[in-house]
């Protein structure tokens, strides 16, 4: 890169360069941006696939999918409408049924 001696520019003059500069710098980064996308296109028309599908391709879950429900596992003996997947917080039912000596098979569906 070639050294430019700015020592004898003035304040304005030095200023009006770094618009200038600023400006050409927002320009080529658009001009980037623009052939990166066009280049992606391409690639995506050779292949056959929709943007809209490597979009999605590329993220984890779809929008507005929640996780999957999962059955029960377990259930208190003394109370059948008590139900825990095993999963999260333990349940005080199940606490204190392991406290007493019980097993996890003794909570069992």
């Amino acid at each position: 890169m070639a050294n430019i001696d700015l020592s004898g520019y003035n304040l304005g003059e030095l200023k009006g360069l770094q618009h200038d500069i600023e400006r050409e710098i927002k320009s080529r980064q658009h001009q980037d941006l623009q052939k990166a996308r066009e280049q992606i296109l391409a690639i995506a028309q050779e292949a056959g696939v929709s943007v809209e599908e490597l979009l999605a391709a590329g993220s984890k879950k779809p929008k507005g999918s929640k996780g999957q429900k999962v059955q029960a596992r377990y259930q208190n003996p003394s109370d059948n409408g008590q139900t825990w997947t095993g999963r999260g917080r333990q349940p005080k039912w199940i606490s204190e049924g392991l406290a007493s000596g019980k097993s996890m098979d003794d909570f069992r569906i």
